[in-house]
């Protein structure tokens, strides 16, 4: 699975993005001098998801210590990401699998009836090679800082081997990581109802009581290089687009962008990004984030309400960029979610190649006109 974050922070009027370990396409092989055994220092900050997984990542590690057990598994990750909750292990590790996915989908405002968000994957394609060899891997836990400096994996014999998260293991790693599409898929969901139960949701006319309306279609997309750790999972993407509704108030409606797989690629998913007929303005504005497992999205939804209920139309369009970003806690301009990149007023004729106001993407639009059933 290839990497793809693209953490930036926010100044007072203009965006800067900040640096990001490097780490090639293919990263650097490290030997058998390039880890520390032992404890390692431990973050100034864990945050509860991390702590949840490097539990979890831990207990895991003790199951596969069982050959019969390990013989059972391996296999099974080496063919694709495995979900934590259906896999049979041992009744320590399953009980250990339920609380840690209930205290994550805490950590991420998600409902605790939202089923299981949690997976255990291989952690690079190249280590596969080795798995087919019966080496004994070791278990860590996928971070939720890109700027992380060290990476603990959990042996299966016992104690702990210090992993640098920037050149690849000789060892093979098991990653637990937090199933980032299947918790947005519901995440998102959740902020849609909690945005529209507050009438912040552009509400839109029937298309059989129009004429047709414009809207913006995404052509091509790329998104900037981020080098990111070999750990760490792919995020996912999604856009906050806002404006104003028919009745003045200012709105915001979620768009998922999960075809965004890789940093450095261009993708062309003609997607509708903007739709007017919502709008009292022919204009709008785009904020993209990605998250990387850590977002709890009741407070994106209470950040996104916040904003929009202070923004009051003067009878001009106002950008809403900087609202929303002001809005967001102090914390997600570390890791969750990262701020990618805004484009300020799209209008119903925007078209050709649109860079970010953070250079950090661009986006190939035109204007689309749809036409009523």
């Amino acid at each position: 699975m290839k990497p793809r974050s693209f953490r930036l922070a926010a100044s007072s009027v203009c965006l800067a993005a900040t640096t990001l370990i490097a780490a090639t396409a293919a990263p650097a092989q490290a030997g058998p001098d390039d880890v520390r055994r032992g404890a390692p220092s431990a973050p100034s900050t864990v945050g509860p998801v991390l702590a949840a997984t490097d539990r979890l990542a831990s207990v895991v590690a003790g199951a596969l210590a069982d050959p019969a057990t390990r013989g059972r598994l391996v296999p099974a990750v080496t063919a694709g990401p495995v979900d934590l909750l259906a896999v049979r292990l041992d009744a320590r590790t399953e009980r250990a699998a339920r609380s840690a996915n209930q205290a994550v989908l805490a950590a991420k405002g998600l409902p605790a009836t939202s089923g299981s968000v949690l997976r255990l994957r291989l952690g690079h394609e190249n280590m596969a090679a080795a798995l087919t060899r019966a080496e004994v891997p070791l278990v860590a836990a996928a971070p939720t800082d890109d700027a992380t400096t060290a990476v603990t994996g959990h042996d299966p014999a016992g104690g702990q081997v210090v992993l640098d998260p920037v050149r690849l293991p000789a060892r093979p790693v098991l990653v637990v990581e937090v199933d980032v599409a299947r918790a947005m898929e519901r995440g998102l969901a959740q902020v849609r109802q909690e945005l529209a139960a507050r009438n912040l949701t552009a509400a839109r006319p029937a298309a059989r009581t129009q004429a047709g309306y414009w809207a913006t279609k995404v052509n091509a997309v790329r998104l900037g290089d981020d080098k990111e750790p070999w750990i760490k999972g792919g995020a996912e993407i999604f856009t906050v687009v806002t404006g104003f509704g028919l009745d003045g108030k200012a709105t915001a409606s979620i768009v998922e962008m999960p075809y965004l797989d890789n940093d450095g690629t261009v993708y062309h998913p003609n997607q509708l990004l903007v739709h007017f007929n919502g709008y009292k303005y022919n204009l709008a504005d785009v904020v993209m984030w990605e998250d990387d497992g850590d977002t709890n999205y009741r407070d994106l939804a209470k950040a996104l309400i916040t904003a929009l209920l202070t923004i009051v139309d003067q009878g001009v369009y106002t950008p809403l960029v900087n609202a929303i970003i002001d809005a967001m806690p102090a914390s997600w301009w570390t890791d969750d979610p990262d701020y990618v990149d805004s484009w300020y007023t799209l209008s119903t004729g925007s078209s050709g190649r649109l860079h970010g106001a953070a250079a950090n993407g661009w986006m190939d639009v035109a204007p689309y006109w749809v036409q009523p059933l």
